[in-house]
């Protein structure tokens, strides 16, 4: 039956067109490409290749068949990285958990760059309010972790500071507040305050000021409240920035902010356990997110 020598040289000749330019591509005389490509078509019981132009082209047959061989080369790839990573003691799993309010850009481009250096290692990627994070990652619930910082020191995980990032209060355009020039903390605290804090842990990143709360685990559902107009609140400039620009949501001016607050980023690792090189690497690049 076919080897996957003969599958490399049909998606090949599919993929370039020309049964000279396979040969040449895999560093073989033309005759040994038309070979195997022959021997394939015995294999298989139909004729891939329409030989009767100057360029081949792929027959019916041909079109249908060089799916499956795609396939099996990508299966047998996939092997091939699968072994070299456990010869490399790569980790077959790796978990993440982040704060949804950390979802910039550049954590996707960690991402997009993680798949291609270690392609055989799955990846999970959960998101949780920072007041959760650590004790997800202390119960083994994730290896490394992104999270708002509340500033109290603990030794169960290992911490490293990676930056800040700027909060802002913000409120829809038709609520009351957007009318004000400059915002008092009796005015502010006359209306409902957004809020985020964990599922079981009731700590926030930012400070409760009215005495009618709402709360919401993630900063996305924050901001469609805010968008709502249903009260106002704190959120991470970056994920309000565009808004802000084009008018659909109003910064408030606010008397006793000089200026916007910055909140702490860590990354966070479990305690006393051996990162693999894929962890290693992750953690790494963590500390470049806000940079």
């Amino acid at each position: 039956m076919c080897n996957l020598e003969q599958l490399k040289m049909f998606v090949l000749c599919a993929k370039l067109g020309s049964f000279s330019a396979c040969a040449k591509k895999l560093g073989k005389v033309q005759s040994a490409v038309s070979q195997g490509i022959a021997n394939l078509e015995i294999d298989v019981n139909n004729q891939l290749f329409d030989r009767s132009t100057r360029k081949p082209k792929l027959t019916e047959a041909g079109q249908h068949l060089l799916t499956f061989a795609e396939a099996a080369l990508q299966q047998v790839h996939e092997f091939e990285c699968a072994a070299n990573a456990l010869n490399n003691n790569e980790e077959s799993k790796l978990s993440i958990v982040i704060d949804d309010g950390l979802l910039l850009e550049s954590f996707y481009n960690i991402i997009e760059q993680f798949a291609v250096r270690f392609p055989a290692t799955s990846l999970e990627v959960f998101s949780a309010a920072s007041s959760d994070i650590i004790d997800l990652v202390n119960n083994g619930g994730a290896d490394i972790a992104l999270m708002y910082s509340d500033m109290s020191f603990t030794t169960e995980v290992d911490l490293c500071y990676i930056g800040s990032i700027a909060f802002t209060a913000v409120v829809s355009p038709v609520h009351p507040l957007a009318k004000l020039s400059i915002v008092s903390a009796p005015q502010l605290t006359a209306h409902r305050q957004l809020m985020v804090k964990g599922l079981y842990n009731n700590q926030s990143q930012s400070v409760p000021l009215a005495p009618l709360i709402w709360w919401a685990n993630d900063y996305r559902m924050q901001l469609r409240y805010i968008e709502k107009g249903i009260g106002w609140g704190y959120l991470p400039w970056h994920l309000v920035e565009k808004e802000l620009i084009s008018g659909q949501l109003h910064a408030l001016k606010l008397s006793f902010d000089h200026k916007a607050w910055s909140i702490p980023v860590e990354r966070i690792t479990p305690k006393n356990r051996i990162m693999g090189p894929a962890c290693l690497w992750l953690a790494e690049q963590f500390t470049t997110l806000l940079e």
